[in-house]
């Protein structure tokens, strides 16, 4: 029996900024057993309009079907599957550190310095680190800073845009 490949999915949906939109998405996701691993939303330059980008892990047949589904609620205008496109796609990290050595605060202001992030805040053995960059960057950084001793985290999910191609933009694509 052939196994099917599972692997993460970013998908991107426009829908009107309406009570109840996101709760209809994501009882979709729930009443199929499908696990959404990343969730973010915000307005768009229009703010009737928000995007929702989702990373879901599953195999071609399983995103398509989520796909067509997304597309069959009614506050949903598009819905795409960036997952092959070319895009830009990044995460915000925040992260509190434990710096209760000058060496510590150090090393903790070279690794922000290197992985481009900046130092927020500061307390007496405590530094607070900003990062954004693609999951793969936000995952090296917080390896290399676990042994200082994480106190508190918080890591948004995905957000992701289609590289512009001659001017195009998601709304101007056909679904």
């Amino acid at each position: 029996m052939e196994r099917k490949e599972h692997r993460k999915h970013i998908i991107s949906v426009l829908v009107e900024n309406q009570p109840g939109a996101l709760a209809r998405i994501i009882e979709l996701f729930s009443s199929r057993g499908y696990n959404i691993e990343s969730l973010n939303v915000g307005h768009t330059e229009d703010p009737t309009i928000s995007r929702i980008t989702m990373v879901a892990k599953g195999d071609e047949h399983t995103i398509e079907q989520i796909v067509k589904q997304l597309r069959r609620i009614i506050d949903v205008f598009k819905v795409r599957d960036l997952t092959d496109k070319k895009k830009l796609d990044r995460e915000l990290l925040i992260v509190r550190l434990l710096v209760d050595t000058p060496q510590k605060k150090e090393e903790v202001k070279r690794l922000a310095d290197i992985f481009g992030a900046q130092i927020v805040d500061v307390s007496h053995d405590t530094y607070t680190v900003e990062l954004t960059g693609d999951e793969e960057q936000v995952d090296a950084f917080l390896e290399l800073i676990k042994p200082f001793g994480i106190r508190e985290m918080a890591r948004t999910g995905r957000v992701a845009m289609v590289r512009a191609l001659q001017g195009e933009t998601f709304g101007d694509e056909k679904q």
